[in-house]
């Protein structure tokens, strides 16, 4: 009878054990890993990682509603999978744009929350890296989960360029590959 009880518990040990094995692999799962263009692009933006730097409006297209305030940028968060920077305009801080490795492919979203942190309807929207991009620009069309949130300009885009020297960051909106707005930040000028 003791054999059993024995043979009974080693095998509930292993069932268990065998139980555990697919979620801690799961959960001990690396990152898969992004392009190599991708990659460096993220490199580049947490070379940023603790600073802050001004930016301004450098371009509106006619009929839109222009921001009013000071713009900053603010690298604050930079992990191998993710790097999220928080934009200002004067004393509005609801927005953040996140950079995030998702199963290999980079993804941009726009995180909005009221002052309270929780979210904004219209947030977390963005797009997949077209597979087009440098070390120093990618391009973001408009995923699913954005065109079900955002209503009309079906050709929504938005492009993020460092050039080569990291002087400068940019950010645009396109509409069917029409620059719609951009606001530009000055990165030899950390505040």
């Amino acid at each position: 009878m003791y054999k059993h009880f024995l043979l009974l518990m080693i095998a509930a040990f292993f069932i268990a054990s065998c139980g555990q094995a697919p979620r801690e692999a799961a959960e001990e799962a690396e990152t898969a890993e992004l392009p190599q263009q991708e990659r460096a692009f993220m490199d580049n933006l947490a070379s940023l990682c603790g600073q802050s730097f001004p930016g301004e409006e450098a371009y509106l297209a006619e009929g839109r509603d222009s921001w009013d305030g000071d713009y900053v940028m603010h690298v604050t968060l930079c992990e191998e999978d993710r790097v999220h920077i928080p934009f200002h305009v004067g004393e509005d801080q609801s927005r953040t744009w996140m950079f995030i490795n998702e199963d290999g492919r980079l993804r941009f979203r726009h995180d909005h929350r009221y002052p309270d942190g929780t979210p904004e309807e219209n947030t977390m929207y963005g797009g997949y890296s077209d597979g087009q991009g440098t070390a120093f620009e990618q391009h973001f069309p408009k995923d699913e989960y954005s065109r079900e949130l955002l209503d009309g300009h079906y050709g929504r885009e938005w492009r993020v360029v460092m050039d080569e020297a990291m002087t400068t960051f940019s950010y645009r909106l396109l509409y069917d590959g029409e620059i719609v707005f951009q606001a530009d930040f000055d990165l030899t000028n950390p505040l």
